[in-house]
């Protein structure tokens, strides 16, 4: 078998096992959808804080930066404040819209990149891939450059499909009842438990 195909079989491989429940969270966002939470917020939020995994990663990959385990253990305390703050928190679906006719194109993307909504679920993504840098830095240490790049370009294309199945789920008319009927007041608590967990495992782990 060729060599590009081992490694995009290693690729896949490696971004599935540990995206898996990245579907969950990502249906959890869809179904929030609303006037002021955009599908744009949790397209850009993920790939943001799927980004900052890969970054991590080839940090530590090239030796730059070894990350303790109490360290990582810490971007638990991301979902858990998101979550206590959804808690307390009502959500007002009738927002003041945001006239945007006179914003530069350039000026709405850096506004995209930089809103709550955006860097809410870009954290969360990175507090819940904490655990993935653990696997992609000896997976790039163990392939070449053009290698390395070549597995995140499948990273990315990944992502984006991760994306459309969360959002394609969400619009299934039975789990979108039971969203619609548990969502809202199920998301902070998994918010919640997530950190928990991620605080947990980087914790007691050796």
């Amino acid at each position: 078998m060729p060599h590009i195909i081992l490694t995009i079989a290693a690729a896949a491989i490696a971004f599935i096992t540990t995206n898996i429940d990245d579907i969950l969270l990502l249906m959890l966002f869809f179904a929030q959808v609303n006037s002021s939470f955009r599908k744009r917020h949790i397209v850009t939020g993920h790939y943001l804080g799927f980004i900052a995994i890969i970054a991590i990663s080839l940090l530590g990959f090239a030796g730059a930066l070894i990350l303790p385990h109490t360290l990582i253990a810490l971007l638990g305390l991301v979902p858990i404040a998101l979550g206590i703050y959804q808690l307390f928190h009502k959500r007002d679906d009738d927002d003041e819209h945001i006239d945007m006719t006179g914003i530069q194109p350039a000026q709405g993307i850096l506004a995209n990149l930089l809103n709550a909504h955006t860097l809410s679920v870009a954290g969360v993504t990175l507090a819940n891939g904490a655990d993935n840098i653990s696997v992609y830095v000896p997976l790039f240490a163990n392939h070449s450059l053009p290698d390395v790049a070549l597995i995140i370009v499948i990273f990315l294309l990944l992502v984006a499909l991760w994306l459309y199945a969360g959002y394609r789920l969400v619009r299934y008319p039975a789990v979108a009842r039971l969203l619609e009927r548990y969502g809202e007041r199920l998301v902070p608590y998994v918010f919640i438990i997530l950190g928990i967990y991620i605080l947990l495992e980087g914790l007691l782990s050796p």
